[in-house]
């Protein structure tokens, strides 16, 4: 019965200390980034940026690993508590419990996204003062879609991966080099332009209005936004897969 696992994974979600303190954090993380992009517009900043690409960047550069941390922290608390072996016990169905831990991580996150990126491109607007580059309702509309889906799919994926490890710090480690050196090594060693299919370059491409520029990264994306987060869904399904059959076989 996948509604009362539902409710159950709802309520320890926002039970754990830590799911709090870090979506405020990544909130005043924008708002930091934005001010400080922002004023950069008026007191002459080298390169003219738009309220949207502003948002874009600070998830990239700063809010995104508050994601990381929610999303691994339901997980791993629960291993560091011993609460686990309640969870098991109360949900015996291994691929029902990590489908419902799924199932609350992504709408939670996608909502965070959206509203996050509407509140940085709004805090940078003001504090760009009429400076930077123009944003229209078709530019902030993709970017905080994209930013929604591409924070609600790497909630998806951290979870999966915690899964597997059972570790904060390890899995901390493990998405961090995933979602930067790795793709950055494959990029240059093995095949080049690998990197745009990694979960942080596809999840940047998806902010990026059709036939804009990157701001984050520079250049124009290879696909558009919808397929930048299709590349996440992939990914996160990947994840989730990899720690249901982990915890199945483990803890059966």
């Amino acid at each position: 019965m996948m509604k009362p696992a539902v409710a159950a994974e709802w309520t320890k979600f926002w039970s754990v200390r830590a799911t709090r303190w870090c979506l405020a954090g990544g909130t005043l993380l924008m708002a930091f980034y934005a001010v400080v992009s922002g004023l950069s517009q008026r007191f002459g900043g080298d390169q003219p940026q738009a309220a949207h690409g502003i948002a874009a960047t600070g998830a990239v550069y700063l809010v995104e690993f508050c994601v990381l941390a929610v999303a691994t922290l339901f997980v791993t608390s629960e291993y560091t508590s011993g609460a686990i072996r309640t969870t098991l016990q109360w949900v015996p169905v291994r691929p029902r419990l990590t489908t419902a831990k799924a199932a609350v991580v992504l709408p939670v996150l996608f909502v965070f996204g959206v509203l996050v990126a509407a509140f940085g491109m709004g805090v940078a607007k003001l504090a760009m003062l009429g400076n930077g580059l123009p944003t229209t309702f078709g530019d902030a509309a993709v970017t905080a879609l994209g930013m929604g889906a591409y924070f609600a799919f790497l909630g998806v994926l951290s979870t999966g991966i915690a899964f597997i490890l059972r570790s904060a710090a390890g899995t901390l480690v493990v998405l961090i080099v995933l979602l930067l050196p790795l793709p950055l090594l494959v990029s240059s060693y093995v095949a080049s332009g690998a990197l745009d299919y990694f979960p942080l370059f596809a999840g940047s491409n998806a902010m990026v209005p059709p036939g804009s520029a990157d701001l984050v990264l520079g250049g124009t994306p290879p696909y558009g936004p919808w397929i930048g987060a299709l590349i996440c869904l992939l990914w996160a399904g990947a994840g989730l897969l990899g720690g249901t059959a982990l915890l199945n076989r483990r803890d059966a």
